[in-house]
């Protein structure tokens, strides 16, 4: 089971997921002109199938979770921070810059609202 910080942080390198698909969709044809399917492709990712499947299950969890659990402020910085609504992530520096608050209070603000979805997947 991923925890609540490798989801943000796979969220974050491939940002957010915004179309379905499926395994059997054709997506091109190799060199000798046979059809390529996404689960072809797939296959070779270090990923198998099942763990893409389960991230893609983890990460809707973790949507929900954000937009229950989380006060307006919390969600907001990690919105930022991580890029979670498809916008470049940003720093705490340049968080704290925008919101008129401290690094240190961003810091802890993050840390906060990453510890309550955490916990909220261990229940």
């Amino acid at each position: 089971m991923l925890t609540a910080n490798e989801i943000l942080m796979y969220l974050r390198s491939s940002k957010k997921l915004q179309n379905e698909v499926y395994l059997n969709d054709t997506i091109g044809e190799d060199k000798d002109s046979n059809v390529v399917t996404l689960q072809e492709v797939l296959e070779t990712d270090e990923r198998s199938i099942d763990e893409q499947v389960d991230l893609k299950f983890q990460i809707k969890k973790m949507y929900s979770k954000i937009s229950d659990l989380l006060k307006d402020r919390e969600k907001t910085i990690l919105n930022l921070r991580f890029g979670l609504d498809g916008s470049k992530p940003q720093t705490q520096n340049e968080i704290a810059k925008s919101m008129g608050i401290s690094r240190s209070y961003v810091s802890r603000i993050e840390t906060k609202a990453i510890n309550k979805l955490a916990k909220s997947f261990e229940d």
